[in-house]
């Protein structure tokens, strides 16, 4: 199994970096681990509260379970994978069945936070993107996916996105084995990528 974490900003194109290395690689053998499907079960915390948690913080995820998963994906197990709701801030009953495939792709804003996480990876990546590309992107996301309005996006923006950017996830190019700038437009670096991989499964 070869384990590969993409980290990067708020939409950076981490996802259509994914999606591409999906399509060059084998058919039907990568397997998909949002960040986002581990964070916290805030279904206890009342609503009111759940709207000021800082969702751009290390503590939000439940790491434990994270990397618990990863191990029995290694150790040829499938795992049941959390979801999460946007709208209401807390993890749903339903789960996502990944079965353990011959590459399994973690991917998520702070991917290579944690140092026992990154002890499981054999690829490290991190999605560059310049602030005001990013900054676009999570408008059109947050307002078509999320019911969010333009002032409300650009608010949390500057409040939230911006510091906890450059406090947590900028810092984590350090221990990437490769950055990718321009995020999923960057189809020389996707096709590196792609070489490497291939090269790394055929040796294993």
């Amino acid at each position: 199994m070869f384990i590969i974490g993409i980290a990067g900003g708020t939409g950076s194109g981490k996802t259509t970096v994914v999606k591409k290395l999906i399509e060059r690689l084998p058919k039907g053998e990568v397997s998909v681990i949002p960040l986002d499907s581990y964070y916290n079960d805030s279904s206890h915390i009342p609503m009111e509260e759940r709207q000021k948690i800082n969702f751009d913080h290390p503590d939000a995820f439940e790491w434990p379970l994270l990397r618990r998963h990863l191990q029995d994906l290694k150790q040829g197990k499938a795992v049941e994978q959390p979801t999460y709701d946007y709208i209401t801030s807390s993890r749903m009953k339903e789960t996502v069945h990944v079965e353990p495939k011959e590459v399994v792709i973690v991917e998520g804003i702070m991917t290579l936070w944690d140092k026992s996480l990154r002890d499981e990876m054999d690829l490290k990546i991190f999605v560059d993107a310049d602030a005001d590309d990013r900054l676009i992107r999570v408008i059109q996301r947050d307002i078509v996916e999320r019911g969010r309005t333009a002032e409300a996006v650009t608010e949390r923006y500057t409040r939230v996105l911006k510091p906890m950017h450059e406090q947590f996830i900028e810092p984590c190019k350090r221990y990437a084995d490769v950055i990718i700038p321009q995020g999923g437009h960057n189809n020389a670096a996707i096709n590196m990528m792609t070489k490497f991989i291939k090269q790394q499964l055929k040796e294993h």
